[in-house]
């Protein structure tokens, strides 16, 4: 077994490497020192309501499409073959949904903050369950998505492990913190072109090397790497059509649908129907991204065949063959493994950038202002500011600790199925279901964590064990830490006696991780609705004005209205606000019917239903873009119309 090889950088390839890092903290600053200047909260975390659509689109695309899939997909083809490719079926459902559900309800409510509908839907303690929730999930992943690539680069080029994390991180929390979200989406705009110019060129060079595509072609089918639609129904199976086709949507729902870093682009279009089309335009982007990873590892496996460089101990894990193979590929193209490892650092960075951005949103909108809403517009900014720059030196204590996770695409998918999976229940629950209430809403929320964990923490000390008293069956002598799924599923699938099917809890353990969304969210929606049923169902006439998609309504259309009144089913979705002379600085204000429309700074229609109290903190906020007068709004109307 041979050692593990290193190929170095030249010098061309630093200096690409550094032109990306250099061009990424550019952008910050052009933002932080142009238009408004990031002295508004509503011009730094929100871009002021004015982005257009195709930088929206390219900035959800590059959001989730981080290091973590340029290294896992190929890998993953590489190893098991194409089945990894019906994950695209589930991106038509998984980016309709979001665009005709989720969308309207969020951006006719004049959100900043996804969580802050969880308390006009239910209450303040359900939005701050909802908001550390989601900040935990974020913390764990962008810990995985910096550590990730560093960790490859370093095994396969000897670049400096902790010098690549602290290059992306110090670079990533500066752009964030002086730019603003404006900053962020036009730096994952740049990010993406260099995504798919470092994929291009590998597939491209390294497909002319291997004889061409129509050779890769041949020797994948020979290698039985292109796989048919394999229909098997269980849900134990890793990588199934249903599995992937179906769990999927349920994985791309809660990055999406519910997300605060996507609904946070969403917000920040200039108009509803640009918030829609970006969508739109996400879907196509998504399969490209998809069909490049997959012909990367299809590439790699005309290059090595069955005999892999991990087999002969070139490198540890398959996280790693990727640029070993890019390496090798390039070995007489000086710069060309440059703009690669820049493609990989570009979506390690357009994804964090995005994280901290959101969790400094998030905390500042449903943490800290609720306690301080007479706080100086100022003042909210520089503290705006400083939590995104908090978050930055947090992820790189993460970073630190996702050392001690394991299989790169597997572990982050994981995370986001263990969270991603109840916070899209919670927001399923309260948009679907008009009678759940805050109690279900809160146990409903627990008992969808607790399963996420229970069956994420049962499943990882099963294969553990399971893992421990079988050697290796090939030579590849793998830590499981550094390989958690696939590692197991390539030693133990190769041994010729096969497995007895598991039963009981070890069935729920040996769950496929692309359903851990769709088994967590339901989880959270059922025990939701028996608690909710159990400790009184809210009524029609409680329900906040446009909180609701009426989605029972139309399904039970064959009832008679009164009927589907008791069923609270004739809720209408909140109008559309008259968007075409809408300025960036309008609030939402609801009326009694539930319409959700925006005004131009004039509070005499509210002023004669508003209490004195209501009135006096109305006028308090007037300046400024601050989310709490809007819930009061809501809440007042509410309380004038009942």
């Amino acid at each position: 077994m041979g050692e593990v090889v290193q190929m170095h950088f030249t010098t061309a390839d630093y200096v690409i490497f550094a032109l990306l890092l250099v061009a990424s903290a550019g952008i910050g600053l052009f933002y932080a020192f142009s238009g408004g200047r990031q002295r508004t909260t509503q011009e730094f975390l929100m871009a002021d309501r004015s982005m257009s659509c195709l930088p929206v689109s390219l900035s959800l695309l590059a959001t989730f499409q981080s290091a973590v899939a340029i290294l896992g997909a190929p890998s993953e083809v590489y190893t098991f073959g194409t089945q990894y490719w019906f994950l695209g079926c589930s991106y038509f459902l998984g980016l309709l949904i979001p665009a005709h559900v989720f969308i309207p309800v969020f951006y006719r409510l004049r959100l900043s903050s996804a969580y802050e509908y969880l308390e006009l839907r239910f209450n303040k303690t359900v939005r701050i369950c909802g908001t550390v929730t989601f900040i935990f999930q974020m913390v764990i992943y962008m810990g995985v998505v910096l550590y990730a690539p560093a960790l490859a680069l370093n095994a396969v080029t000897g670049f400096d492990l902790w010098g690549a994390v602290l290059a992306m991180g110090l670079v990533c929390t500066l752009y964030t913190a002086l730019g603003g979200l404006k900053a962020v989406i036009w730096t994952d705009v740049f990010q993406t072109v260099v995504m798919f110019a470092g994929q291009l060129a590998v597939i491209v060079v390294g497909a002319s090397q291997a004889g061409g595509i129509g050779e890769v072609w041949r020797k994948a089918v020979n290698g039985s790497r292109i796989s048919g639609l394999d229909l098997n129904p269980d849900p134990l199976e890793r990588h199934t059509f249903w599995t992937l086709g179906v769990g999927g949507i349920f994985l791309m729902l809660a990055l999406y649908g519910v997300n605060q870093a996507q609904v946070q682009r969403y917000l920040s279009s200039r108009t509803e129907k640009e918030a829609v089309m970006s969508c739109y335009v996400v879907f196509p982007c998504q399969q490209i991204v998809l069909c490049l990873g997959c012909l990367m590892g299809l590439v790699m496996f005309a290059r090595y065949g069955e005999d892999s460089p991990l087999d002969k101990g070139y490198v540890k894990t398959n996280d790693q063959m990727v640029l070993y193979f890019v390496m090798d590929v390039f070995r007489d193209l000086p710069g060309l493994p440059g703009l690669f490892v820049a493609c990989l650092f570009s979506g390690a960075l357009s994804t964090i950038s995005s994280a901290f951005n959101s969790l400094a949103t998030v905390t500042m909108e449903d943490l800290i202002k609720p306690h301080f809403p007479n706080m100086p517009e100022s003042k909210a900014t520089l503290l705006s500011k400083g939590l995104a720059l908090a978050y930055g030196l947090v992820c790189l204590a993460m970073a630190y600790l996702a050392s001690l996770m394991g299989s790169v695409l597997q572990a982050a998918f994981s995370i986001f199925g263990m969270v991603g999976g109840p916070l899209l229940g919670l927001f399923c629950l309260g948009m679907f279901f008009p009678w759940a209430n805050s109690i279900g809403a809160v146990v409903g929320l627990v008992a969808g964590l607790a399963m996420a964990f229970w069956i994420g923490i049962g499943s990882f000390v099963m294969r553990m064990s399971a893992s421990s008293p079988v050697p290796p069956l090939n030579d590849t002598a793998l830590p499981l830490f550094d390989n958690m799924t696939t590692t197991v599923m390539t030693t133990l699938v190769s041994a010729t006696t096969a497995k007895p099917r598991p039963t009981g809890v070890e069935a729920l353990y040996s769950l496929s991780y692309m359903w851990y969304s769709a088994h967590n969210s339901a989880t959270v929606v059922v025990v939701g609705l028996i608690v909710s049923l159990l400790t009184g169902p809210m009524k029609e006439k409680e329900l906040s004005p446009g909180t609701v998609y009426p989605v029972l309504g139309t399904l039970l259309f064959f009832l008679p209205e009164r009927y589907r009144e008791k069923l609270c089913c004739v809720t209408p979705l909140a109008q559309k606000p008259k968007e075409i002379n809408a300025q960036p600085y309008q609030k939402a204000k609801k009326d009694s019917n539930g319409a959700a429309y925006c005004k131009d700074d004039t509070v005499s229609e509210d002023k004669d239903t508003q209490t004195e109290r209501a009135q006096a903190q109305e006028e308090d906020l007037e300046t400024r873009i601050a989310l709490p007068s809007c819930q009061l709004a809501s809440y007042t109307v509410q309380e004038t119309v009942l």
